[in-house]
């Protein structure tokens, strides 16, 4: 990888997500050599991935170049690279690139949609989970209502404008909301000589409730919010397949839909070499303990969606969000240094700020350890938090005008069908997109 041969051990990251990124910016100044790898060249905020689904922002307003974030350090190191297999007992990582050997490895590579074994729904069914997976979703839903404009079979024609959204966590709320705001204010001046109005946007929850990890309030809340701006709202209601035009469920209910988003569950990204059973947990994450070591392997670590750090607090692990991956990579930043240097390390303790959805426009719900309030201050306090996290100067001015723009004149100008999409061909175009 032509890499220079340092005196400073040498710390490998693998990924370069919430939680890679804050471990390194903690290793930046250290006497350590840090090196990155990815297989993009740029970190990814994927709170806002559904706006660049819906044409409210652009994927570069959410994307920044991992160079950029740690430009000017010394002793670090990116490399593109997608890993292929880890090594433990030469200390030595396989990638798509060449071989390079570690003092600490640490394994932060997120998670992926998990379609739970159904190939009908992974091979036909839209994910959301990188900014190519977006930008499909974004030119199928333009794609639909312009194919809706040919057909004079009404029932096609109400196929292509009808959307079921699968999963009521966050992902699944803000999409169903912001596609709810699409039909209201934008599809009717964009598509005058089609009836808009009969496009339904279906969220489905096998559970009993959406924001199933947020408070019981929150809930009836956001689903109110979403009542409101017409989504249906189904519970206790689990899709079983999907042929790419009719979904069926474990009820008497089917939707005839030609848009399916899969936003139900997720997995850990594993590694050949660190995917032995007695190794992972539920979800294909890594067992740490709360020094964030991989269990039974030394010098290797885990930290984000990746890992799962079982407590009394956490009997499951932490949640799969980007607050526990950034504190767990500050941590493991602090403990490297202590381990470097002889001194014990400290466990984890994760810190809950709370958890957030915005449904849409002036309508949000929040949840603080000692604070819960929804509407309009909700909404403003989500937009600060988001604003506040994302990476770089450039891409919070260029979301804040957006923002404002769009909601001054209730538009999202960034709805292009940049590349066209068929979804037949959707496996393999994301996987020429992501590798």
């Amino acid at each position: 990888m032509n890499i220079p041969q340092s005196s400073f051990p040498r710390v490998v990251i693998v990924g370069g997500g919430f939680g890679g990124i804050a471990l390194a910016k903690k290793l930046s100044k250290k006497d350590a050599q840090v090196v990155l790898l990815d297989k993009h060249n740029y970190h990814n905020f994927q709170p806002l991935l559904y706006q660049v689904s819906t044409g409210g922002l652009e994927p570069d307003s959410i994307a920044y170049p991992i160079r950029k974030v740690l430009q000017g350090y010394p002793n670090f190191f990116f490399r593109l690279a997608q890993v292929l297999e880890v090594k433990t007992d030469t200390k030595r990582i396989k990638t798509n690139i060449g071989e390079i050997f570690y003092d600490y490895l640490v394994i932060a590579t997120g998670s992926e949609t998990n379609f739970f074994g159904n190939k009908g729904i992974e091979s036909k069914g839209m994910a959301m989970k990188t900014i190519p997976q977006s930008l499909n979703l974004r030119s199928l839903i333009l794609e639909n209502f312009e194919q809706a404009l040919l057909t004079d079979d009404l029932h096609e024609r109400d196929a292509l404008m009808n959307f079921v959204i699968v999963g009521g966590g966050p992902t699944g709320v803000e999409l169903a909301g912001a596609l709810a705001e699409i039909k209201k204010g934008i599809l009717p001046k964009d598509y005058p000589d089609l009836d808009t109005r009969r496009a339904q946007i279906n969220l489905v929850q096998s559970g009993d409730r959406i924001l199933p990890a947020m408070s019981s309030k929150a809930s009836e809340k956001a689903e109110k919010f979403l009542e409101e701006l017409g989504v249906n709202v189904w519970k206790n209601i689990r899709v079983v397949d999907y042929d790419g035009k009719r979904v069926t469920t474990n009820t008497n209910t089917i939707f005839d839909a030609e848009t399916l988003v899969w936003a139900a569950g997720v997995k850990a990204v594993g590694l050949k070499g660190l995917d032995s059973e007695e190794l992972l947990a539920r979800g294909n994450r890594l067992k740490v303990d709360e020094y964030h070591q991989v269990m039974g392997v030394d010098h290797v670590f885990a930290i984000g969606d990746v890992a799962q750090m079982e407590s009394e607090d956490f009997p499951h692990g932490h949640p799969m969000m980007a607050q526990p991956a950034i504190q767990q990579g500050r941590n493991l930043g602090d403990n490297l240094v202590k381990l470097i240097d002889g001194k014990p390390m400290r466990p984890f303790v994760y810190k809950d700020k709370g958890s957030m959805a915005t449904v849409g426009r002036n309508k949000a719900v929040v949840d603080m350890p000692k604070f819960r309030f929804q509407g309009v201050f909700a909404w403003f306090v989500w937009m600060f938090v988001h604003l506040y996290f994302l990476i770089g100067f450039r891409n919070r001015v260029v979301v804040f005008i957006n923002w404002v723009y769009n909601y001054i004149r209730f538009d999202r100008e960034a709805r292009l069908i940049i590349r066209p999409f068929k979804k037949q061909n959707r496996v393999k175009k994301d996987t020429l997109m992501q590798d």
